[in-house]
């Protein structure tokens, strides 16, 4: 098997494809050092990343993505000894050669402290920032807001600046910002909704109601990133959460004339959080029967936030009928509040908004949805210098199936719902 060895960028680059148009160095240049390094692939660019962390060496022979890539890879590994070592080590990013501006990627770096931007505040956009206020002192460098009411602003740039630790203060300043300067940060929080059913909707999945509102919405601010050429992350709190990722990335890749250009925001650049309030609610059920206590520590969520949802009470020691009705718990819990006159909104803005967020941005495990194949799908995973890493563990067959269940029926939400007038 024979590498071909470049320096690009003074980054140290490795292919198995010859490119012409770069000179090689010695092997050992490319391998024997602390850099992170960059492999140089193809993939086909609607239904893959343009970069990713490669986590085993599997992935350096991709002809694709699927959902495969969640499950444990299997396989002989004969690569040499360094190369084997970096990828245990996390320090090698596929860069998929076939988009646009591939070059970029390869000296691209987030920040050490975050400059976040937050559209909306709302009930889930006041809640979510008060926990990156709380949350975010060693992480980020200032929070951005930005609502079309005036007052909403004022109040919370002045309640939450009045937020301070004693001394030593270290929490985020909050700062108004203008429409045009949303995408002046390294990370956009899309809080904005529409059509939010009210408490006494009979609406079994109440977040689905507003996904035609919502995506006019984003389509909107997806345009803007790709105006203003934006390199960061674009979170997605908004319901339904899947779904939108998927509008923000499909609407920002095409041209006036609706062909796609690919030169909107790359995939792995949408984050979509709305799981990590299915797997602190799926806790929370769990810690009540003994028989599902080992979800604590053997549990995981996959999917979107809402239909389709995949809560596995163990990857060790899968137990369907556990897992079915564990789902079931988790996907009503929200009913069970609007029940008692409330609006759940609470755990979806912490857990999976700030605490998800503050996770993504300081390199840690956390649960949100990325971009797979061609549908934004939610499951553990991590960004880190080498790109975003999903966790792949043993799926159990009968997971494996609700998987692949939940992925298509993502992929035909998308496919009929790319022909909708978002005008």
């Amino acid at each position: 098997m024979k590498f071909y060895t470049y320096r690009i960028n003074d980054r140290p680059v490795f292919s198995l494809l010859k490119y012409d148009c770069f000179q090689e160095i010695n092997p050992l240049d490319c391998f024997n050092n602390d850099d992170l390094l960059y492999f140089l692939g193809r993939l086909p660019v609607k239904d893959s990343r343009s970069s990713f962390c490669v986590s085993d060496s599997s992935m350096l022979f991709l002809d694709k993505e699927d959902i495969s890539l969640l499950d444990e890879a299997i396989g002989e590994n004969n690569l040499a000894e360094l190369i084997n070592k970096k990828i245990y080590n996390r320090q090698v990013k596929y860069i998929n050669t076939n988009y646009p501006d591939w070059q970029d990627l390869i000296t691209f770096n987030f920040p050490s402290k975050w400059r976040i931007n937050l559209l909306a505040l709302g009930d889930v956009g006041s809640t979510l920032l008060i926990g990156l206020k709380l949350l975010g002192g060693g992480s980020i460098d200032c929070l951005g807001i930005f609502d079309t009411r005036e007052q909403i602003l004022e109040r919370w740039e002045m309640e939450l600046n009045q937020i301070s630790l004693p001394f030593n203060n270290i929490l985020p300043e909050i700062k108004i910002i203008k429409e045009a300067d949303l995408f002046d940060c390294d990370m956009f929080v899309f809080c904005a909704s529409k059509g939010v059913p009210s408490l006494e909707s009979k609406e079994k999945d109440v977040r689905m109601v507003q996904f035609e509102e919502n995506a006019k919405i984003i389509k909107k601010y997806a345009m803007m990133a790709k105006a203003n050429h934006f390199k960061g992350l674009f979170a997605v709190v908004s319901d339904p959460v899947d779904q939108l990722c998927y509008v923000a990335f499909n609407e920002s890749n095409r041209d006036n004339e609706g062909v796609w250009d690919y030169k909107g925001l790359r995939p792995e650049q949408i984050k979509g959080y709305g799981l990590g309030v299915m797997n602190a609610r799926a806790l929370y059920f769990s810690a009540k029967d003994s028989t599902l206590s080992h979800y604590k520590t053997e549990g995981r969520a996959f999917g979107p936030h809402g239909k389709g949802l995949i809560i596995a009470d163990s990857i060790l020691h899968y137990n369907h009928q556990k897992s079915i009705m564990l789902t079931d718990q988790t996907i009503q819990a929200n009913l069970r509040i609007r029940e008692l006159g409330y609006k759940p909104y609470v755990a979806p803005a912490l857990s999976s908004g700030a605490i998800s967020i503050i996770h993504t941005i300081t390199g840690q495990w956390h649960y949100s949805s990325n971009f797979l194949a061609g549908v934004y799908m939610g499951s553990k995973n991590r960004n880190i210098p080498a790109g975003l890493e999903l966790e792949r563990i043993p799926l159990h067959e009968k997971l494996s199936e609700r998987i692949d269940q939940t992925y298509r029926e993502l992929r035909e939400f998308n496919e009929k719902k790319s022909l909708l007038d978002l005008s």
